[in-house]
């Protein structure tokens, strides 16, 4: 950091403030703790209001349009700012950026931004923050490809209970509809000992629960399942959960680890994406209906307090009547606790984008109330039968709506009000269920 000290000094004097927007998915969430740790590092100061920040970072999503577009947006409203203070800096990254679409229109429409980084290469920010300081040039730095993992950053936890640890990135899958491959990268696994040295470290840091991290995690090359268990054996983790996995890689051994687990959290997001098996073949998921079901039966019958969540997509391009009741068959006969469900994003770059027989507004937006309502349904009616039940939840933090009630997770996922005391955020719980609506529970100490 020694070339660095000029910078950090400038940073320090003025007393310059950060504001960082996060967008998309929990792994663009923990890189943004890693920017946060960095610019602290070097002195920044984080502040709440992006109307006062000396600096603003907004970390982007490109999976679905209307990420894209709000990003565009809140651009917008910053070039005017941007031309009364020079010195107020804006930076983008994320997977947005390395798209070549994005970066054409950024640099004919929104010239004013000062540095864009991509997905490969976060633990150059300081770098790139004293080229543009002292240079006064903007600063594009994307990079297509990158092989070497660099884990070893500050990290600005937004919970010292709990933290996610990234244990692989980018995909091989390549889904006709999904565009992560492209900006995240072929797989790279990371050494199976610098994940337990990391976890042992949080742990020796009073983290209690750890969510293991990858666009596939069951595909890591180590074997997920061992790695699992060599986790289990670390003292102070009392949960482990992880995300996302993919249904032709769950393993018989990973069922088993998970059932044999007294840490390994009962909740499972098994992505189905369609339940109809010709849109699944289009969507290159290399599994079928009848595959998922199975899959889903053989962890049941393992796990048997089992709850699962989902992402399901509608309106996929040449989907129709009888592939989206497919859908909603499967959705009753699995019984999700809970979905992410989207609208069908046409993403420029993808095979999906160019597929005849697009699916038409109106039709998409009657499928998707369908299948939202199917879904509520089945979670209210669960979350009715766990009324006088008794739960362990870890309390996360204070609910937004009520200063005197704090929020928190059962092991199988479940959000759980109660009324408590806030020193008690960060430790684990007994609760008595005491009443339920479609999306959370209601309890009180037991």
């Amino acid at each position: 950091m020694q070339n660095l000290d000029k910078l950090e000094n400038y940073i320090r004097e003025e007393g310059l403030t950060y504001f960082i927007a996060t967008f998309g998915c929990q792994m663009n969430a923990h890189d943004s703790e890693k920017i946060e740790g960095i610019l602290t590092d070097i002195g920044y100061q984080k502040t709440d209001s992006e109307k006062t920040a000396d600096f603003i970072i907004y970390n982007t999503c490109c999976v679905r349009e209307n990420a894209e577009l709000k990003i565009f947006g809140k651009l917008g409203h910053l070039k005017s700012r941007k031309s009364k203070n020079p010195n107020f800096m804006v930076a983008l990254c994320g997977c947005m950026m390395q798209q070549d679409v994005v970066l054409n229109t950024l640099k004919k429409s929104y010239n004013f931004v000062d540095i864009i980084f991509g997905t490969y290469n976060i633990y150059k920010l300081p770098e790139l923050l004293q080229t543009r300081i002292e240079t006064g040039d903007k600063i594009i730095d994307i990079w297509e490809t990158h092989e070497e993992i660099v884990e070893d950053l500050p990290s600005i936890r937004k919970y010292n209970f709990k933290s996610c640890v990234n244990i692989m990135y980018g995909c091989n899958n390549f889904c006709t509809y999904c565009i992560v491959p492209y900006v995240r990268g072929r797989e790279r696994s990371r050494e199976i000992t610098d994940i337990i040295n990391q976890v042992q470290n949080l742990a020796n840091d009073g983290v209690k629960e750890i969510m293991l991290l990858g666009q596939n995690v069951n595909s890591y090359s180590n074997s997920f399942a061992s790695l699992l268990k060599s986790i289990e054996n670390i003292n102070g983790i009392e949960r482990i959960r992880f995300m996302t996995p993919h249904p032709k890689d769950f393993s018989d051994e990973l069922i088993e680890v998970i059932a044999n687990s007294k840490k390994i959290c009962k909740s499972i997001h098994l992505p189905v994406q369609s339940g109809s098996t010709n849109i699944l073949n289009k969507m290159n998921r290399v599994y079928t209906k009848e595959d998922y079901l199975t899959l889903v039966d053989k962890i049941k019958r393992a796990i048997p307090d089992i709850t699962l969540t989902t992402d399901i997509i509608v309106g996929f391009p040449g989907e129709t009547a009888e592939d989206f009741n497919e859908t909603l068959d499967v959705v009753k006969k699995v019984g999700y606790l809970s979905a992410f469900t989207f609208i069908y994003s046409k993403r420029t770059g993808t095979p999906a984008a160019t597929m005849k027989n697009q699916v038409d507004e109106d039709t998409i937006k009657k499928r998707f109330n369908t299948l939202v309502e199917t879904l509520d349904d089945i979670s209210a009616e669960f979350m009715h039968k766990q009324i006088g039940k008794l739960y362990k939840i870890l309390l996360e933090e204070v609910s937004k709506n009520d200063k005197q009630v704090l929020s928190g997770r059962t092991d199988s996922g479940i959000l759980v009000h109660v009324k408590a005391p806030e020193n008690l955020i960060g430790q684990f719980v007994d609760v008595t269920i005491i009443d339920a609506k479609t999306h959370y529970l209601t309890g009180q100490l037991y």
